[in-house]
């Protein structure tokens, strides 16, 4: 049912998760003295930054559809915004989210910078905060957003559902 129009409502991911890893251990090299370094950006240290538990979105989902028509759901996990957010995806619909729309987690700035990461292979490959996005009408934006929130979970309003080639585009 998702169509040109509808809304992305993501929701806040805890971190880094576990994906990724390999390129995390490539950038930052760890050992127990890095892993133990206090970051002032991250308000904490590495490890305990790269070590926050997954959050779960079964809640938030289920919220969600319980309030609304939610017409399709992604994951972002390993292969992030560009692999996972096409699955989710008609044929001639492309999504379109919006990057400033929500604050990226410092460790993903961290990640980037400290290891001369393209923004595009970071998109490619983490969820770089955003940790499940739904699709759902813009009637039902709202009841979306208080549902989730109910659920004890932070929703963003990313970005939409567009015509276009299938895939997605960041702005």
């Amino acid at each position: 049912k998702m169509q040109a129009g509808d809304v992305l409502v993501g929701v806040a991911s805890s971190g880094v998760h576990s994906n990724g890893f390999s390129l995390v251990r490539k950038v930052f090299g760890l050992n127990k003295e890095k892993l133990e370094t206090y970051y002032k950006e991250l308000g904490c240290t590495l490890g305990e930054a790269l070590l926050t538990p997954t959050r779960l979105y079964v809640k938030p989902a289920l919220a969600a559809i319980e309030a609304a028509d939610v017409k399709a759901i992604s994951h972002i996990t390993g292969g992030g915004f560009y692999e996972n957010i096409p699955r989710m995806l008609k044929d001639n619909t492309v999504a379109v989210v919006q990057k400033d729309s929500y604050t990226v987690p410092p460790i993903f700035d961290l990640m980037a910078k400290k290891g001369n990461i393209d923004e595009q292979m970071m998109y490619n490959t983490y969820n770089m905060g955003i940790g499940m996005i739904v699709a759902v009408d813009p009637a039902d934006v709202d009841k979306t957003i208080a549902a989730m929130k109910a659920a004890g979970d932070t929703p963003y309003i990313v970005g939409e559902i567009k015509d276009g080639e299938k895939g997605v585009t960041l702005c």
